[in-house]
This record gives structure tokens, C-alpha cells and sequence, in this order.
């Protein structure tokens, strides 16, 4: 085995999550008797990724058969793949096998492919003034160099926290940002918006939400009377709730005399402003009688 070596010469190797992997390994000169495997790791907690004599999942030869070229492809990479790789001749011994010569290892760095940004916003619906805050989360990033910017209708808003943490296979990173967003009374048509950026993105990722599913307007009520003035007896009056400016439309009125409930006959029909809130008004006939 004097003139024998082994050949792994690549340093570094990085691949797109769902990429195929070519890991590169040649042999020269004669060796003794034993096969070669693709081991990944080194120590105990070592992983047999190829072996001559027994085939693995979506692992292949570069050259079939080939004694001199262990070249090997493996499909489907994920974040997990992420190690160390060495290519080692194995021999022959008493005891079964010994390493005879190993590779100087291939660091293989997975670029995964990171989720979109999902933003979620608060449990029940807040009031204008009110300062809510929203998340938004996205995972499956590698390396963790990770950026994350807010935007309302455009205009930046402060994050007040981002948070990078490893995933569960502690081969890719998830982010997680939050911001608090004052709402307004003309929020209904406004949209929060978190930009995601990362070195293996060429536009970063969007995620939206629409502050109208965390906005809640109450509204402004008035009742006028026509004629405003005392009537007579048996004439009738006809009298005007306003309901303004609220969100959502869901709205009930409910006309009341002396604390009882009264049949209204008119239909109530909602109007959309120009902000997205929505007004109402019920109609109210009452016959004055003397009591």
C-alpha cells in the first residue's frame, strides 16, 4: 500500500435544499483488500452513507462499478445533510476492519429553502389609539444571517424584537420579529407588511396582513326628530337614529320606548365611507297620543 492514496479535494461544499450533492473521491495505486465507504461524521456518532456492498437511499455512484473513482450523488438534499463527509479506504485485519486511509473530510453546508412569512396579529379585535402588537414568523433559513423590516402602507415601522433560533434539525434557522402598530380610525384599508431578506434570496419574502381583521371602530349614535318641534296630538313624528362611522358592519339597532322594545318596520341598509367604515340609519314612526 506504499503507493497507494486516497484523493477528497473538496474543502467546502454548499447546496440548495432539494439540490443533488456531489461528493468527490478518487483512489490510485494498490491498496489492500477492504472496501470504501462515504462516511459522515467521524468518532462514534459516525453515519455510514455509502458502503460497496449494500446500497443506500438516494445515494448513487458517480461511475458504477469503478475501482478508482468513489464519487458518489445524493439526491434530495435537506438541512439534516448538513456534516462532514469522508470518503475512507477500509482493510482487511483479524478483527474484521480497520481504517487504512481517510480523507481529509468535505464540509457540506445545506442552503435551505425558507418558508414564506406568515404575520399574526392579536386574539380579539383593538380600538383606534390602541398600540397592538403583530409577529411574523418564518423558518428554514441557512446560514442565520437573517433580516427583518416592517412596513405600514409603505412606511417603515420599528421592530421592537427579532428573534433567530435553530430549527429542529439545528441545520437551518427560523426568525421571528414583532412590532407594535397604533391603530387608527382609517386603518381599515391599511396593510402591515414584513420584508424578509437572506444572502440566498434574490428578492426577499412578503408577508402581509390586513390591520381590518385586528381593527375595531365603535360607533357614533344620534337620534333627530322631524318636526323637532311639540306636535298635536295624533300627528306623527318621525324620528332618526345615526349610526356612524364604525367597523365591522356587524350591527344591531334596537329603538326602545320607556324601556320597552318597539316593532320597527323599516329595513336598515349599511353604507361604506370612504375610510372603510360603515354607516347606518333606522327610521322611527311614532304616533304622539297623549299619554
Amino acid at each position: 500500500g506504499q503507493g497507494f492514496s486516497l484523493q477528497q479535494p473538496q474543502d467546502k461544499v454548499s447546496v440548495s435544499a432539494g439540490q443533488m450533492l456531489n461528493l468527490t473521491c478518487s483512489l490510485s495505486g494498490a491498496g489492500p483488500l477492504g472496501p470504501v465507504r462515504w462516511l459522515k461524521g467521524w468518532g462514534s456518532g459516525n453515519e455510514t452513507v455509502y458502503d460497496q456492498r449494500s446500497s443506500v437511499p438516494h445515494v448513487t455512484r458517480v461511475v458504477a462499478e469503478s475501482s478508482t473513482d468513489f464519487s458518489i450523488l445524493i439526491g434530495d438534499v435537506q438541512p439534516e445533510d448538513a456534516g462532514t463527509y469522508y470518503c475512507v479506504k477500509f482493510q482487511k485485519s483479524v478483527d474484521g476492519e480497520e481504517v487504512f486511509r481517510r480523507g481529509k473530510g468535505t464540509e457540506v453546508s445545506v442552503r435551505a429553502k425558507p418558508t414564506p412569512p406568515v404575520i399574526s396579529g392579536p386574539d380579539g379585535r383593538a380600538e383606534p389609539k390602541q398600540s397592538v402588537p403583530f409577529t411574523c414568523t418564518s423558518g428554514g433559513f441557512f446560514p442565520a444571517d437573517i433580516d427583518v423590516e416592517w412596513f405600514k402602507n409603505k412606511a417603515p415601522v420599528l421592530a421592537q424584537q427579532t428573534q433567530i433560533d435553530p430549527g429542529r434539525t439545528k441545520s437551518s434557522y427560523n426568525v421571528s420579529s414583532t412590532a407594535m402598530v397604533t391603530l387608527q380610525e382609517n386603518d381599515v384599508r391599511s396593510e402591515l407588511v414584513c420584508k424578509v431578506r437572506h444572502s440566498t434570496l434574490t428578492v426577499p419574502l412578503v408577508g402581509t396582513y390586513r390591520l381590518s381583521k385586528a381593527l375595531r371602530v365603535p360607533p357614533k349614535v344620534h337620534v333627530d326628530a322631524d318636526p323637532p318641534r311639540p306636535i298635536e296630538v295624533n300627528k306623527t313624528v318621525n324620528f332618526t337614529c345615526y349610526v356612524k362611522g364604525f367597523y365591522p358592519g356587524d350591527v344591531a339597532v334596537t329603538w326602545l320606548e320607556n324601556g320597552m322594545e318597539m316593532n320597527v318596520e323599516n329595513i336598515s341598509r349599511l353604507e361604506e365611507t370612504s375610510w372603510g367604515l360603515f354607516d347606518l340609519k333606522s327610521l322611527m314612526k311614532v304616533k304622539a297620543t297623549e299619554e
